[in-house]
């Protein structure tokens, strides 16, 4: 498989989004079917992992650490830290949290290193600057290797940048999600050379072409019942774009 520049890092081009294995796509899956998926997946070339504390919350960590632990070292894991999840659920970047994340994803990934720290959500009550710093003292003390953003506009992303290096901007971008491309934050990327990692690049199973308008969400298990472009009438209307994907 070919290899894309993340920071210092090298990474499979293709990346595992370890999300969907235990929270917001269905039913968490059978534990030892998961393994065995992300041991595949790196069999099939792919060295580039990510996860985040919120999903499960903590289970996908743990799952992750476990089915990484014995290829520990042919492999780049990035997790992310940015919510209050034992107390109002909101956004919570202040630097003892994300001190506090971090030495807890340490442990459930069964690690001393996070390859790539991303904070999951800008915090509007934390000023970015701060943020960076944080994660620049874990960088200094070898616990993070790689800062980085997901969801981050691009006045934020200047403002972290200044003070820690930003490896990588995760955003959603697909075929169904433009926005990147409008608002400036590719075209920051190249600017200060940052790599750029999209979440949902098949369209949140869309673009599979196994959707249809009679596909159905269930609202206690799978995240997709919010979002507008899931609705029976959306669908129908979008479904020429699979027509596109599979010229």
């Amino acid at each position: 498989m070919k290899t894309r520049k993340l920071g210092q890092m090298e990474v499979s081009e293709l990346g595992a989004g370890c999300m969907s294995i235990s929270a917001n796509y269905g039913p968490p899956a059978d534990k030892a079917q998961a393994i065995a998926t992300i041991r595949a997946a790196h069999e099939k070339g792919v060295t580039f992992f990510d996860t985040a504390e919120v999903y499960g919350p903590y289970t996908n960590e743990t799952l992750v650490g476990e089915a990484l632990e014995p290829i520990r070292n042919e492999v780049l894991i990035a997790t992310k830290f940015g919510f209050d999840i034992e107390g109002s659920g909101g956004p919570n970047s202040r630097p003892e949290q994300i001190r506090k994340v971090a030495e807890a994803s340490l442990r459930r990934l069964r690690t001393d290193r996070i390859d790539l720290f991303y904070q999951h959500r800008v915090d509007p009550n934390v000023p970015m600057e701060d943020v960076a710093g944080a994660v620049k003292d874990l960088i200094e003390e070898g616990k993070v290797l790689h800062f980085g953003l997901s969801e981050a506009g691009v006045g934020n992303i200047r403002r972290a940048h200044a003070v820690q290096p930003v490896a990588a901007i995760q955003t959603e971008y697909s075929f169904v999600e433009r926005a990147p491309e409008r608002n400036g934050v590719l075209d920051l990327c190249e600017e200060l050379g940052i790599g750029f990692v999209p979440w949902g690049p098949v369209g949140m199973g869309f673009l599979t072409g196994d959707m249809t308008p009679e596909t159905r969400f269930d609202p206690a298990t799978d995240f997709r019942h919010k979002f507008p472009r899931f609705s029976p009438e959306n669908i129908r209307a979008n479904l020429p774009i699979l027509e596109v994907v599979r010229r």
